[in-house]
């Protein structure tokens, strides 16, 4: 069912078809219309298909979209779209998932987690849906567009000390984990880079290359991050790694717990690298080593130096 509706100094189209609702507001009544007439059409068409499932949706998003992204993301991706299949139902239709359904997806994820990862994993279900209904043509309405966000963390301000880096560096390995976790440790700290960027880099000279995936049917270069001279020297130095981020992330927090080490997380490693780093070089370098096109994240949560320390240095 369409309505028109007078509002304000334009008219509202409103769509009532198949469990979906729809609006939007026009200036001109002929306008608000003809989209209705299309969007009741496009509901029928939508139902006619018989709708996409969830499970489906995360096979297509992660053969499609997510391959064109950065080494590792994809993995990342993949790995919280089957938490999240296992939240909503791998069987439930899209067209089923609702904006209150996300909303109890959001809050059951807080009780866990942080704020800024549940906005992180969010993006996820962000991007599956606008697919959904930009690219696919399956759905008609991205839910997640209703769905309040909390708030981010306050930015970290914790740099590893070279006393916790030595007990780090020097700790008796268990396994070969750990070991592989450790030689991980110590590359970030002489490069800034990721944990899953890290484990799946080559090196050419003193370049760390990481390969796009090459089915993402796209020829998309490899992404080449610069190397400072020790870096270089342990990419050499050590053996090619094994491990799975998530597996490397949750060997090293196991590691620093056995260490009575606290505050400090694996990813603190890329911020206090970047933070020494930026003493030797301009910010445009600097942002060039870190991959940053926002400046203003580089600044505001990698660059972590004390205004004391700065004031030593002037």
């Amino acid at each position: 069912m369409a309505y028109i509706r007078k509002f304000r100094d334009g008219w509202r189209a409103e769509v009532q078809k198949h469990g979906t609702r729809a609006s939007k507001v026009f200036e001109k009544k002929l306008e608000a219309q003809k989209w209705a007439r299309d969007k009741e059409l496009e509901l029928d068409a939508l139902k006619g298909a018989g709708g996409m499932t969830f499970g489906q949706a995360s096979i297509k998003y992660l053969a499609t979209t997510a391959k064109e992204k950065a080494p590792g993301a994809a993995e990342w991706e993949s790995n919280r779209l089957d938490e999240m299949a296992a939240y909503f139902g791998e069987h439930t239709p899209l067209a089923q998932i609702t904006s209150v359904q996300l909303g109890e997806w959001r809050n059951k994820r807080l009780e866990t987690v942080s704020g800024s990862t549940v906005i992180r994993q969010f993006s996820v279900l962000r991007c599956l849906f606008r697919e959904a209904v930009d690219e696919w043509k399956v759905l008609a309405i991205n839910p997640c567009g209703d769905v309040r966000m909390p708030e981010h963390n306050p930015a970290r301000h914790q740099v590893w000390t070279w006393r916790l880096i030595k007990r780090v560096l020097q700790a008796k390995n268990r396994n070969e984990r750990e070991a592989e976790a450790i030689r991980a440790f110590h590359i970030a700290l002489h490069t800034g880079m990721r944990l899953n960027e890290i484990l799946a880099a080559k090196l050419v000279g003193k370049v760390a290359v990481l390969e796009r995936d090459k089915n993402s049917g796209k020829a998309s270069p490899p992404i080449k991050v610069p190397l400072a001279r020790k870096g270089a020297e342990l990419f050499a130095k050590y053996p090619p790694f094994t491990m799975r981020p998530d597996i490397a992330s949750a060997t090293f927090s196991d590691l620093t717990d056995a260490l009575s080490i606290e505050g400090l997380t694996f990813h603190d490693a890329r911020a206090s690298a970047l933070t020494w780093l930026s003493r030797r070089m301009d910010v445009m370098t600097l942002a060039r080593i870190s991959r940053h096109k926002d400046l203003k994240i580089l600044m505001d949560t990698y660059y972590r130096e004390s205004a004391e320390s700065i004031a030593d240095r002037i």
